[in-house]
Protein backbone atom coordinates (compact mmCIF):
# COMPACT_ATOMS: atom_id res chain seq x y z
CA UNK A 1 0.00 0.00 0.00
CA UNK A 2 1.01 3.35 -1.03
CA UNK A 3 -1.13 5.60 1.34
CA UNK A 4 -1.24 5.77 5.16
CA UNK A 5 -3.75 3.62 7.50
CA UNK A 6 -6.20 6.28 8.96
CA UNK A 7 -6.00 5.57 12.87
CA UNK A 8 -8.96 5.01 14.13
CA UNK A 9 -10.34 4.36 17.88
CA UNK A 10 -7.65 3.81 20.88
CA UNK A 11 -4.60 4.04 18.29
CA UNK A 12 -5.55 7.98 17.16
CA UNK A 13 -6.96 8.61 21.22
CA UNK A 14 -2.85 7.39 21.96
CA UNK A 15 -1.63 9.68 19.33
CA UNK A 16 -3.39 12.90 20.09
CA UNK A 17 -2.30 11.81 24.42
CA UNK A 18 1.52 11.78 22.64
CA UNK A 19 1.16 15.06 20.66
CA UNK A 20 -0.28 16.66 24.19
CA UNK A 21 1.97 14.46 25.93
CA UNK A 22 5.58 16.04 23.88
CA UNK A 23 4.11 19.78 23.75
CA UNK A 24 3.85 19.51 28.07
CA UNK A 25 7.33 17.71 28.34
CA UNK A 26 8.86 20.33 25.40
CA UNK A 27 7.55 23.37 27.27
CA UNK A 28 9.06 22.31 30.26
CA UNK A 29 12.57 21.77 28.93
CA UNK A 30 12.15 24.93 27.03
CA UNK A 31 11.54 26.63 30.28
CA UNK A 32 14.97 25.29 31.83
CA UNK A 33 16.55 26.31 27.92
CA UNK A 34 14.93 30.02 28.34
CA UNK A 35 18.35 31.76 30.13
CA UNK A 36 19.98 30.20 27.48
CA UNK A 37 18.33 30.88 23.93
CA UNK A 38 16.08 33.40 22.84
CA UNK A 39 12.54 33.10 22.34
CA UNK A 40 12.27 32.58 18.44
CA UNK A 41 14.82 29.49 18.90
CA UNK A 42 12.96 27.76 21.50
CA UNK A 43 10.00 27.71 18.54
CA UNK A 44 12.33 25.03 17.15
CA UNK A 45 11.86 22.94 20.11
CA UNK A 46 8.10 22.67 18.90
CA UNK A 47 9.24 21.59 15.26
CA UNK A 48 11.10 18.93 16.74
CA UNK A 49 8.25 17.80 18.71
CA UNK A 50 6.16 17.98 15.68
CA UNK A 51 8.57 15.65 13.88
CA UNK A 52 9.18 12.63 16.40
CA UNK A 53 4.62 12.47 16.62
CA UNK A 54 4.24 12.49 12.89
CA UNK A 55 7.38 9.80 12.50
CA UNK A 56 5.62 7.62 15.69
CA UNK A 57 1.90 8.31 15.10
CA UNK A 58 1.16 9.95 11.96
CA UNK A 59 -0.31 13.03 10.24
CA UNK A 60 -3.72 13.26 12.62
CA UNK A 61 -1.15 13.97 15.77
CA UNK A 62 1.59 15.79 13.88
CA UNK A 63 -1.11 18.14 13.04
CA UNK A 64 -2.56 18.26 16.70
CA UNK A 65 1.28 18.54 17.99
CA UNK A 66 1.99 22.00 15.56
CA UNK A 67 -1.65 23.45 17.15
CA UNK A 68 -0.58 22.69 20.59
CA UNK A 69 2.80 24.12 20.09
CA UNK A 70 1.80 27.31 18.36
CA UNK A 71 -0.18 27.74 21.80
CA UNK A 72 1.88 26.67 24.18
CA UNK A 73 4.57 28.77 22.56
CA UNK A 74 2.28 31.91 22.82
CA UNK A 75 0.96 31.53 26.31
CA UNK A 76 4.49 30.76 28.07
CA UNK A 77 7.08 32.38 26.15
CA UNK A 78 5.38 35.85 24.35
CA UNK A 79 4.99 38.56 26.67
CA UNK A 80 2.10 38.73 28.25
CA UNK A 81 3.15 35.48 29.35
CA UNK A 82 0.14 33.80 30.69
CA UNK A 83 -2.21 34.89 28.31
CA UNK A 84 -2.75 34.52 24.40
CA UNK A 85 -2.13 38.29 23.89
CA UNK A 86 0.50 39.41 21.79
CA UNK A 87 2.55 42.45 23.09
CA UNK A 88 4.41 42.37 19.46
CA UNK A 89 2.94 41.95 16.34
CA UNK A 90 6.04 40.29 14.76
CA UNK A 91 5.31 37.01 16.81
CA UNK A 92 2.04 36.65 14.38
CA UNK A 93 4.48 36.15 11.46
CA UNK A 94 6.31 33.65 13.93
CA UNK A 95 3.47 31.91 14.83
CA UNK A 96 2.17 31.59 11.34
CA UNK A 97 5.41 29.89 9.68
CA UNK A 98 6.01 27.58 13.11
CA UNK A 99 2.28 26.54 12.66
CA UNK A 100 2.75 25.92 9.12
CA UNK A 101 6.32 24.44 9.00
CA UNK A 102 5.09 22.33 11.61
CA UNK A 103 2.22 20.97 9.61
CA UNK A 104 4.65 20.54 6.21
CA UNK A 105 7.02 18.74 8.30
CA UNK A 106 4.19 16.41 9.75
CA UNK A 107 2.92 15.83 6.72
CA UNK A 108 6.23 14.93 5.27
CA UNK A 109 7.12 12.95 8.17
CA UNK A 110 4.03 10.98 8.24
CA UNK A 111 4.83 10.31 3.98
CA UNK A 112 7.83 8.72 4.81
CA UNK A 113 6.52 6.33 7.56
CA UNK A 114 3.57 5.46 5.69
CA UNK A 115 6.18 4.78 3.07
CA UNK A 116 8.72 2.95 4.77
CA UNK A 117 5.27 0.92 6.44
CA UNK A 118 4.03 0.26 2.98
CA UNK A 119 7.41 -1.25 1.34
CA UNK A 120 7.61 -3.28 4.74
CA UNK A 121 4.37 -4.42 3.58
CA UNK A 122 5.52 -4.84 0.13
CA UNK A 123 8.56 -7.01 1.34
CA UNK A 124 6.69 -8.85 3.32
CA UNK A 125 4.69 -10.07 0.31
CA UNK A 126 7.89 -10.71 -1.75
CA UNK A 127 8.87 -12.55 1.17
CA UNK A 128 5.52 -14.90 0.78
CA UNK A 129 5.46 -15.22 -2.53
CA UNK A 130 9.15 -15.94 -2.67
CA UNK A 131 8.29 -19.01 -0.37
CA UNK A 132 5.66 -20.16 -2.39
CA UNK A 133 7.36 -19.84 -5.49
CA UNK A 134 10.00 -22.20 -3.66
CA UNK A 135 7.36 -24.44 -2.03
CA UNK A 136 5.47 -24.51 -5.65
CA UNK A 137 9.00 -26.02 -7.41
CA UNK A 138 8.54 -29.11 -4.87
CA UNK A 139 5.29 -29.83 -5.90
CA UNK A 140 4.52 -32.98 -7.78
CA UNK A 141 0.61 -32.86 -7.85
CA UNK A 142 -1.77 -30.65 -8.72
CA UNK A 143 -3.56 -31.37 -5.12
CA UNK A 144 -0.10 -29.70 -3.59
CA UNK A 145 -0.14 -26.71 -6.18
CA UNK A 146 -3.78 -25.74 -4.63
CA UNK A 147 -2.77 -26.43 -1.23
CA UNK A 148 0.28 -24.10 -1.28
CA UNK A 149 -2.02 -21.29 -2.82
CA UNK A 150 -4.60 -21.65 -0.84
CA UNK A 151 -2.60 -21.63 2.22
CA UNK A 152 -0.47 -18.42 0.91
CA UNK A 153 -4.19 -16.52 0.22
CA UNK A 154 -5.47 -17.48 3.66
CA UNK A 155 -1.97 -16.08 5.16
CA UNK A 156 -2.11 -12.83 3.03
CA UNK A 157 -5.61 -11.85 3.15
CA UNK A 158 -7.09 -14.13 5.53
CA UNK A 159 -9.38 -15.41 2.75
CA UNK A 160 -10.80 -18.64 1.99
CA UNK A 161 -10.12 -20.00 -1.53
CA UNK A 162 -10.18 -22.92 -3.83
CA UNK A 163 -8.50 -24.33 -6.98
CA UNK A 164 -10.63 -25.77 -10.26
CA UNK A 165 -8.63 -27.34 -12.57
CA UNK A 166 -9.87 -30.11 -15.81
CA UNK A 167 -10.84 -33.46 -15.61
CA UNK A 168 -8.02 -35.60 -16.43
CA UNK A 169 -8.14 -36.62 -20.32
CA UNK A 170 -10.06 -33.85 -20.73
CA UNK A 171 -10.33 -33.08 -24.61
CA UNK A 172 -8.66 -29.51 -24.98
CA UNK A 173 -11.74 -26.59 -25.50
CA UNK A 174 -13.81 -28.86 -23.96
CA UNK A 175 -12.66 -28.75 -20.46
CA UNK A 176 -14.93 -29.56 -17.35
CA UNK A 177 -13.61 -27.90 -13.84
CA UNK A 178 -13.34 -30.07 -11.11
CA UNK A 179 -12.39 -28.63 -7.24
CA UNK A 180 -9.49 -30.11 -6.35
CA UNK A 181 -9.29 -31.52 -2.78
CA UNK A 182 -8.68 -29.29 0.13
CA UNK A 183 -10.75 -26.37 -0.47
CA UNK A 184 -11.95 -23.58 1.67
CA UNK A 185 -14.99 -23.10 -0.02
CA UNK A 186 -17.29 -24.52 -2.63
CA UNK A 187 -17.11 -22.10 -5.43
CA UNK A 188 -19.88 -21.20 -8.11
CA UNK A 189 -19.43 -24.06 -10.76
CA UNK A 190 -20.84 -22.20 -13.25
CA UNK A 191 -19.07 -18.24 -12.71
CA UNK A 192 -16.00 -20.81 -12.79
CA UNK A 193 -16.31 -22.29 -15.79
CA UNK A 194 -17.06 -18.72 -17.54
CA UNK A 195 -13.84 -17.66 -16.50
CA UNK A 196 -12.17 -20.33 -17.57
CA UNK A 197 -13.79 -20.68 -21.11
CA UNK A 198 -13.32 -17.06 -21.83
CA UNK A 199 -9.91 -16.33 -19.97
CA UNK A 200 -11.65 -13.56 -18.16
CA UNK A 201 -11.79 -13.05 -14.21
CA UNK A 202 -15.75 -13.09 -13.12
CA UNK A 203 -17.65 -12.97 -10.00
CA UNK A 204 -17.27 -10.52 -6.89
CA UNK A 205 -15.85 -7.03 -7.84
CA UNK A 206 -16.35 -7.63 -11.36
CA UNK A 207 -18.50 -6.66 -14.28
CA UNK A 208 -19.40 -10.46 -15.23
CA UNK A 209 -21.51 -12.26 -12.26
CA UNK A 210 -20.89 -9.94 -9.62
CA UNK A 211 -23.52 -11.48 -7.60
CA UNK A 212 -21.03 -14.43 -7.19
CA UNK A 213 -19.25 -14.49 -3.76
CA UNK A 214 -16.10 -15.35 -5.20
CA UNK A 215 -13.73 -13.69 -7.59
CA UNK A 216 -12.61 -16.29 -10.42
CA UNK A 217 -9.12 -15.91 -11.48
CA UNK A 218 -8.35 -17.71 -14.77
CA UNK A 219 -4.97 -19.45 -14.25
CA UNK A 220 -3.30 -18.93 -17.54
CA UNK A 221 -0.41 -20.76 -18.26
CA UNK A 222 2.08 -20.21 -21.32
CA UNK A 223 0.89 -22.66 -23.50
CA UNK A 224 -2.98 -22.60 -22.45
CA UNK A 225 -6.01 -22.18 -19.50
CA UNK A 226 -4.62 -24.62 -16.67
CA UNK A 227 -7.79 -23.44 -13.93
CA UNK A 228 -9.28 -21.57 -12.09
CA UNK A 229 -8.46 -19.39 -8.93
CA UNK A 230 -11.51 -19.29 -6.74
CA UNK A 231 -10.99 -16.29 -3.56
CA UNK A 232 -13.88 -15.75 -1.74
CA UNK A 233 -13.87 -12.03 -1.54
CA UNK A 234 -16.66 -11.56 1.70
CA UNK A 235 -17.79 -8.72 0.40
CA UNK A 236 -14.78 -6.55 0.01
CA UNK A 237 -13.41 -4.30 -2.10
CA UNK A 238 -9.84 -5.54 -3.87
CA UNK A 239 -7.39 -2.41 -3.85
CA UNK A 240 -5.05 -2.61 -6.81
CA UNK A 241 -2.26 -3.54 -4.96
CA UNK A 242 -4.33 -6.58 -3.48
CA UNK A 243 -5.42 -7.39 -7.39
CA UNK A 244 -2.00 -7.31 -8.57
CA UNK A 245 -1.00 -9.91 -5.75
CA UNK A 246 -3.84 -11.97 -6.63
CA UNK A 247 -2.71 -12.31 -10.51
CA UNK A 248 0.67 -12.65 -9.79
CA UNK A 249 -0.22 -15.94 -6.98
CA UNK A 250 -2.35 -16.94 -9.85
CA UNK A 251 0.49 -16.86 -12.73
CA UNK A 252 2.32 -18.73 -10.42
CA UNK A 253 -0.17 -21.37 -9.45
CA UNK A 254 -0.91 -21.75 -13.43
CA UNK A 255 2.99 -22.40 -14.37
CA UNK A 256 3.25 -24.68 -11.59
CA UNK A 257 0.12 -26.97 -12.77
CA UNK A 258 1.65 -26.63 -16.75
CA UNK A 259 5.19 -27.84 -15.17
CA UNK A 260 3.58 -30.73 -13.38
CA UNK A 261 1.26 -31.51 -16.65
CA UNK A 262 5.08 -31.54 -18.71
CA UNK A 263 6.49 -33.59 -16.39
CA UNK A 264 3.72 -36.19 -17.02
CA UNK A 265 4.00 -36.34 -20.34
CA UNK A 266 7.67 -36.49 -20.36
CA UNK A 267 7.30 -39.23 -18.00
CA UNK A 268 4.90 -41.04 -19.80
CA UNK A 269 7.04 -40.88 -23.12
CA UNK A 270 9.91 -41.74 -21.43
CA UNK A 271 8.13 -45.15 -20.49
CA UNK A 272 6.49 -45.55 -23.72
CA UNK A 273 10.09 -45.15 -25.68
CA UNK A 274 11.34 -47.32 -23.06
CA UNK A 275 8.42 -49.70 -23.73
CA UNK A 276 9.22 -49.85 -27.37
CA UNK A 277 12.68 -50.09 -27.02
CA UNK A 278 12.48 -53.58 -24.89
CA UNK A 279 9.80 -54.91 -26.96
CA UNK A 280 11.42 -54.56 -30.28
CA UNK A 281 14.58 -56.35 -28.40
CA UNK A 282 12.52 -58.94 -27.71
CA UNK A 283 10.87 -59.22 -30.69
CA UNK A 284 14.30 -59.12 -32.51
CA UNK A 285 15.93 -62.06 -30.17
CA UNK A 286 12.19 -64.77 -29.91
CA UNK A 287 12.15 -63.78 -34.17
CA UNK A 288 15.45 -64.90 -34.36
CA UNK A 289 15.01 -67.86 -32.39
CA UNK A 290 12.05 -68.91 -34.39
CA UNK A 291 13.26 -68.86 -38.09
CA UNK A 292 15.18 -71.84 -37.67
CA UNK A 293 12.66 -74.50 -36.56
CA UNK A 294 10.33 -72.69 -38.60
CA UNK A 295 12.12 -73.09 -41.69
CA UNK A 296 12.88 -77.04 -40.60
CA UNK A 297 9.03 -77.18 -40.49
CA UNK A 298 8.94 -76.01 -43.77
CA UNK A 299 11.70 -78.51 -45.34
CA UNK A 300 10.67 -81.68 -43.17
CA UNK A 301 7.18 -80.80 -44.79
CA UNK A 302 8.79 -80.68 -48.06
CA UNK A 303 10.55 -83.92 -47.58
CA UNK A 304 7.65 -86.07 -47.00
CA UNK A 305 5.79 -85.13 -50.04
CA UNK A 306 8.54 -86.33 -51.40
CA UNK A 307 7.87 -90.03 -50.15
CA UNK A 308 4.65 -92.16 -51.35
CA UNK A 309 2.01 -91.13 -48.61
CA UNK A 310 -1.57 -91.72 -48.52
CA UNK A 311 -4.23 -88.97 -48.98
CA UNK A 312 -4.60 -88.38 -45.32
CA UNK A 313 -0.80 -87.88 -44.68
CA UNK A 314 -0.69 -85.80 -47.53
CA UNK A 315 -3.18 -83.49 -46.44
CA UNK A 316 -1.58 -83.29 -42.80
CA UNK A 317 1.82 -82.33 -44.91
CA UNK A 318 0.00 -79.49 -46.74
CA UNK A 319 -1.35 -77.99 -43.55
CA UNK A 320 1.97 -78.59 -41.88
CA UNK A 321 3.80 -76.68 -44.88
CA UNK A 322 0.92 -73.92 -45.15
CA UNK A 323 1.07 -73.08 -41.06
CA UNK A 324 4.67 -73.26 -41.21
CA UNK A 325 5.12 -70.89 -44.02
CA UNK A 326 2.11 -68.66 -42.37
CA UNK A 327 4.44 -68.35 -39.26
CA UNK A 328 7.79 -67.55 -40.60
CA UNK A 329 5.59 -64.57 -42.30
CA UNK A 330 4.33 -63.43 -39.30
CA UNK A 331 8.18 -63.63 -38.03
CA UNK A 332 9.53 -62.20 -40.64
CA UNK A 333 7.13 -59.46 -39.97
CA UNK A 334 8.45 -58.92 -36.47
CA UNK A 335 11.82 -58.69 -37.79
CA UNK A 336 10.97 -56.00 -40.43
CA UNK A 337 9.05 -54.19 -37.40
CA UNK A 338 12.08 -54.51 -35.16
CA UNK A 339 14.52 -53.07 -37.82
CA UNK A 340 12.19 -50.26 -39.16
CA UNK A 341 11.92 -49.00 -35.54
CA UNK A 342 15.34 -49.11 -34.85
CA UNK A 343 16.28 -47.53 -37.88
CA UNK A 344 18.79 -50.09 -39.22
CA UNK A 345 16.60 -49.89 -42.73
CA UNK A 346 18.43 -48.05 -45.38
CA UNK A 347 16.49 -47.17 -48.34
CA UNK A 348 17.81 -48.30 -51.84
CA UNK A 349 15.91 -45.49 -53.70
CA UNK A 350 15.88 -45.88 -57.16
CA UNK A 351 14.17 -43.44 -60.34
CA UNK A 352 11.31 -46.37 -60.90
CA UNK A 353 8.22 -46.66 -63.01
CA UNK A 354 5.40 -47.29 -60.33
CA UNK A 355 3.89 -49.89 -62.92
CA UNK A 356 7.21 -52.21 -62.62
CA UNK A 357 6.62 -52.40 -58.74
CA UNK A 358 2.92 -52.96 -58.77
CA UNK A 359 3.35 -55.58 -61.58
CA UNK A 360 6.19 -57.65 -59.53
CA UNK A 361 3.60 -57.12 -56.30
CA UNK A 362 1.06 -58.91 -58.19
CA UNK A 363 3.09 -61.56 -59.27
CA UNK A 364 3.78 -62.91 -55.98
CA UNK A 365 0.75 -62.83 -55.05
CA UNK A 366 -0.72 -65.41 -58.07
CA UNK A 367 -1.78 -67.93 -55.21
CA UNK A 368 -3.29 -65.74 -53.16
CA UNK A 369 -5.22 -64.12 -56.20
CA UNK A 370 -6.04 -67.16 -57.60
CA UNK A 371 -9.76 -66.58 -59.23
CA UNK A 372 -9.82 -62.94 -57.91
CA UNK A 373 -11.02 -60.26 -60.24
CA UNK A 374 -8.26 -57.64 -59.76
CA UNK A 375 -8.82 -54.59 -61.61
CA UNK A 376 -5.50 -51.90 -62.47
CA UNK A 377 -6.01 -48.82 -62.93
CA UNK A 378 -2.20 -47.00 -63.87
CA UNK A 379 -2.29 -44.49 -66.59
CA UNK A 380 0.34 -44.98 -68.69
CA UNK A 381 1.52 -41.64 -68.26
CA UNK A 382 2.81 -41.66 -64.65
CA UNK A 383 6.20 -40.09 -63.74
CA UNK A 384 9.19 -42.37 -62.43
CA UNK A 385 9.12 -42.15 -58.62
CA UNK A 386 11.93 -42.59 -56.63
CA UNK A 387 11.81 -45.48 -54.06
CA UNK A 388 12.88 -48.35 -52.80
CA UNK A 389 11.22 -51.28 -55.55
CA UNK A 390 11.86 -54.31 -52.35
CA UNK A 391 10.32 -51.83 -49.41
CA UNK A 392 7.21 -50.75 -51.49
CA UNK A 393 6.71 -53.62 -53.04
CA UNK A 394 6.22 -55.27 -49.74
CA UNK A 395 3.98 -52.47 -48.94
CA UNK A 396 1.51 -53.22 -51.90
CA UNK A 397 1.76 -57.29 -51.26
CA UNK A 398 0.63 -56.44 -47.23
CA UNK A 399 -2.22 -54.06 -48.62
CA UNK A 400 -3.20 -56.79 -51.23
CA UNK A 401 -3.04 -59.27 -48.92
CA UNK A 402 -5.25 -57.89 -46.64
CA UNK A 403 -7.62 -57.28 -49.05
CA UNK A 404 -7.79 -60.92 -50.06
CA UNK A 405 -8.42 -61.81 -46.59
CA UNK A 406 -11.06 -59.68 -45.97
CA UNK A 407 -12.91 -58.89 -48.80
CA UNK A 408 -14.66 -61.77 -51.28
CA UNK A 409 -15.13 -59.38 -53.99
CA UNK A 410 -13.01 -57.53 -56.56
CA UNK A 411 -10.00 -56.09 -55.74
CA UNK A 412 -8.77 -52.87 -56.73
CA UNK A 413 -5.05 -50.98 -56.99
CA UNK A 414 -5.19 -48.00 -58.67
CA UNK A 415 -2.33 -44.65 -59.32
CA UNK A 416 -3.03 -41.16 -60.35
CA UNK A 417 -0.75 -38.19 -59.68
CA UNK A 418 -2.01 -34.80 -57.39
CA UNK A 419 0.25 -31.82 -57.42
CA UNK A 420 3.36 -32.83 -56.22
CA UNK A 421 2.59 -36.10 -55.60
CA UNK A 422 1.46 -39.41 -56.63
CA UNK A 423 -1.49 -41.30 -54.76
CA UNK A 424 -1.85 -45.07 -55.00
CA UNK A 425 -5.33 -46.95 -53.38
CA UNK A 426 -5.83 -50.22 -53.08
CA UNK A 427 -9.65 -50.73 -52.41
CA UNK A 428 -11.95 -53.48 -52.14
CA UNK A 429 -16.06 -54.70 -51.66
CA UNK A 430 -15.37 -55.90 -48.29
CA UNK A 431 -17.65 -54.86 -44.95
CA UNK A 432 -15.01 -51.84 -44.61
CA UNK A 433 -13.05 -50.40 -41.01
CA UNK A 434 -14.76 -49.64 -38.20
CA UNK A 435 -16.21 -46.30 -37.84
CA UNK A 436 -13.44 -44.11 -35.86
CA UNK A 437 -11.21 -46.65 -35.96
CA UNK A 438 -9.09 -45.85 -38.97
CA UNK A 439 -6.07 -44.15 -37.54
CA UNK A 440 -5.49 -46.72 -34.86
CA UNK A 441 -5.50 -49.67 -37.26
CA UNK A 442 -1.65 -48.46 -38.14
CA UNK A 443 -0.69 -48.77 -34.73
CA UNK A 444 1.26 -52.50 -34.02
CA UNK A 445 -0.55 -55.24 -32.72
CA UNK A 446 -4.19 -53.28 -33.82
CA UNK A 447 -6.70 -55.16 -36.04
CA UNK A 448 -10.17 -54.01 -37.37
CA UNK A 449 -11.43 -57.20 -35.62
CA UNK A 450 -10.23 -58.29 -32.75
CA UNK A 451 -12.35 -61.44 -32.68
CA UNK A 452 -11.82 -62.21 -36.30
CA UNK A 453 -10.99 -65.89 -37.21
CA UNK A 454 -8.79 -64.36 -39.80
CA UNK A 455 -5.02 -64.84 -38.92
CA UNK A 456 -2.51 -62.57 -38.08
CA UNK A 457 -1.23 -60.37 -35.31
CA UNK A 458 -1.81 -56.78 -37.02
CA UNK A 459 1.76 -55.76 -38.00
CA UNK A 460 0.85 -55.54 -41.60
CA UNK A 461 -0.24 -52.44 -42.04
CA UNK A 462 2.15 -51.14 -38.95
CA UNK A 463 4.95 -51.89 -41.17
CA UNK A 464 3.60 -50.09 -44.11
CA UNK A 465 3.22 -46.88 -42.07
CA UNK A 466 6.49 -47.18 -41.28
CA UNK A 467 7.83 -47.80 -45.12
CA UNK A 468 5.92 -44.97 -46.43
CA UNK A 469 6.90 -42.37 -43.58
CA UNK A 470 9.97 -43.21 -44.57
CA UNK A 471 10.23 -42.71 -48.12
CA UNK A 472 8.53 -39.12 -47.01
CA UNK A 473 4.51 -40.11 -47.45
CA UNK A 474 2.04 -40.85 -45.35
CA UNK A 475 -0.79 -43.46 -45.65
CA UNK A 476 -3.83 -43.66 -44.76
CA UNK A 477 -7.63 -45.33 -44.64
CA UNK A 478 -10.59 -44.74 -45.70
CA UNK A 479 -14.63 -45.81 -46.17
CA UNK A 480 -15.54 -46.18 -50.08
CA UNK A 481 -18.77 -44.71 -51.02
CA UNK A 482 -20.03 -47.86 -52.45
CA UNK A 483 -18.97 -49.95 -50.21
CA UNK A 484 -15.70 -51.36 -48.83
CA UNK A 485 -12.18 -50.39 -47.38
CA UNK A 486 -9.30 -48.22 -49.55
CA UNK A 487 -5.84 -47.86 -47.91
CA UNK A 488 -3.93 -44.90 -49.54
CA UNK A 489 -0.68 -44.17 -50.24
CA UNK A 490 0.45 -40.80 -50.77
CA UNK A 491 4.44 -40.69 -52.42
CA UNK A 492 6.19 -37.48 -52.87
CA UNK A 493 7.18 -36.96 -56.69
CA UNK A 494 10.33 -35.53 -56.36
CA UNK A 495 12.49 -34.23 -59.36
CA UNK A 496 14.07 -37.01 -61.60
CA UNK A 497 17.73 -37.18 -63.18
CA UNK A 498 17.50 -35.36 -66.27
CA UNK A 499 20.05 -37.50 -68.18
CA UNK A 500 18.47 -41.16 -69.33
CA UNK A 501 18.31 -43.95 -67.80
CA UNK A 502 20.29 -47.17 -68.68
CA UNK A 503 19.44 -49.49 -70.97
CA UNK A 504 18.23 -51.95 -69.03
CA UNK A 505 15.43 -49.33 -67.64
CA UNK A 506 14.35 -48.78 -70.67
CA UNK A 507 14.06 -52.46 -72.02
CA UNK A 508 11.90 -52.87 -69.03
CA UNK A 509 9.69 -49.80 -69.78
CA UNK A 510 9.31 -51.16 -73.28
CA UNK A 511 9.00 -55.07 -71.73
Amino acid sequence: MTGERPDTGAAAWHGHAAALAGVALTTAIAHLLLGFMAPTNIAMLYLLNVVGVALRFGRAPAAVAALLGVAAFDLAFVEPRGSFAVGDAQYLVTFAVLLLVGLVIGQLAAGLRAQARAAQERERRVRGLYAMSRDLGAALVPAQVAEIGMRFLRAEFGAASAVLAPSAGATPGREVLAVLPGADVQPDLGVAQWAFDHGRPAGQGTDTLPASPCLMLPLAAPMRRRGVLAVAGLGRRWSPEERELLDTCAALLAISLERIHYIEVAQQSTLQVEGERLRNSLLTAVSHDLRTPLAALVGLADALKLTPLTAPQADVADAMRRTSQRMSALVANLLDMARLQSGAVRLNRQWLPLQEVVGSALASLDEVLAGRDVAVDLPPDLPLISLDAVLIERVLVNLLENAAKYSGGAIGIGARTAGRQVEIDVTDRGPGFPPGHEARLFDKFERGDRESATPGVGLGLAICKAIVEAHGGRISAHHVAAGGACVRIELPLGQPPQEPFEAGVSDRLKA
